[in-house]
This record gives structure tokens, C-alpha cells and sequence, in this order.
């Protein structure tokens, strides 16, 4: 899949994506990201997909996120069904900021869209849903030559999105 130029959201995903990632706060909440790909390589975010963090060890859960594989094949084929792919997944950083870290990068199925969101300026869990900020970032395949040198993973690329009603 070619570098995507941006995302599309419409207000309706954006609000149900904040909602189902706070709500899993203090632990981090997780998403599929539904819809398609359109001129120029915009995305278009048409349906979130929420999904329960089943990373083990549970005690893990406030840094760590793993979204059941089951999960993944029911949202493709719901979403194949109406012509969407999963473009992605979606998580929250509930004491972080709203970039991938290294684990992020490491576990991710390269190329894909990846979405986070982090406390906004008052810096708590509960903020997250109010005034929470979103990275949009697309991590590219590993044969597009951006590997870190190292335990690979990939470098990720913050993507521009806007919201659309």
C-alpha cells in the first residue's frame, strides 16, 4: 500500500473514537479503524471498531495494548462486506503522549494507519475524552527502506488529518 497524504474523519467517528478510548482509562483503550482509500491518497476513516485490551499480563494494560486477533478477522469481513478495509488500529495513552513508542512500532503489521490519543493540556485520564490530542501516523512497510537500524521497527509518519461533517 502506497504512503497514504491524509485522513479523512467525519465528526460522528472522531467522537465515538474519543468516547471508546477514555472510557477504557486508566487503562489503554484500543480500536480497529474502518473504510476505504480515495483520490490522492486520502483515507477515509468511515467506522471505528472497538475492541476490548486483552494484553496479558492484565496488571500491563495501563502502557500496554493487544487487540484479539478474532476481533481483527470479524471487523475485515464485516468491513469487506462494505467494500472498507481495516486501515488501521486505534489506542490510548492514557498517562502518555500521542506518539507510537517503541513497542508500538515494534508490534504493528506494517504498512497501517495508527491513531493515539493522550491526555490534552491537563494531563489526566479523565481529560483524554474533553480535550484529549490525537497523532495520526502511518507506519510504512518494512521493504520502503525506513527501518530503524537495530531491533527493526518502523519509523513512523505523522499524517495530517481533518474532520469532516
Amino acid at each position: 500500500m502506497d504512503a497514504p497524504t491524509q485522513l479523512r474523519i467525519g465528526r460522528q467517528a472522531l467522537t465515538v473514537l474519543t468516547r471508546v478510548l477514555a472510557v477504557a482509562a486508566p487503562q489503554e483503550g484500543c480500536a480497529l479503524l474502518l473504510g476505504s482509500r480515495g483520490l490522492e491518497g486520502v483515507l477515509d476513516l468511515r467506522w471505528i471498531w472497538p475492541c476490548v485490551n486483552v494484553w496479558e499480563p492484565a496488571s500491563e494494560r495501563r502502557r500496554r495494548f493487544r487487540i484479539d486477533p478474532r476481533e481483527q478477522l470479524l471487523a475485515q469481513k464485516w468491513g469487506r462486506g462494505r467494500g472498507w478495509l481495516v486501515l488501521g488500529s486505534a489506542h490510548s495513552h492514557p498517562r502518555g503522549v500521542e506518539e507510537p513508542s517503541a513497542t508500538d512500532r515494534a508490534l504493528a503489521f506494517a504498512p497501517t494507519l495508527m491513531l493515539i490519543l493522550a491526555p490534552g493540556l491537563g494531563g489526566g485520564a479523565a481529560d483524554l475524552e474533553l480535550s484529549g490530542r490525537i497523532g495520526c501516523w502511518w507506519l510504512p512497510a518494512p521493504d520502503d527502506g525506513v527501518r530503524e537500524a537495530g531491533p527493526a521497527a518502523c519509523l513512523p509518519r505523522r499524517l495530517r488529518w481533518r474532520m469532516e461533517d
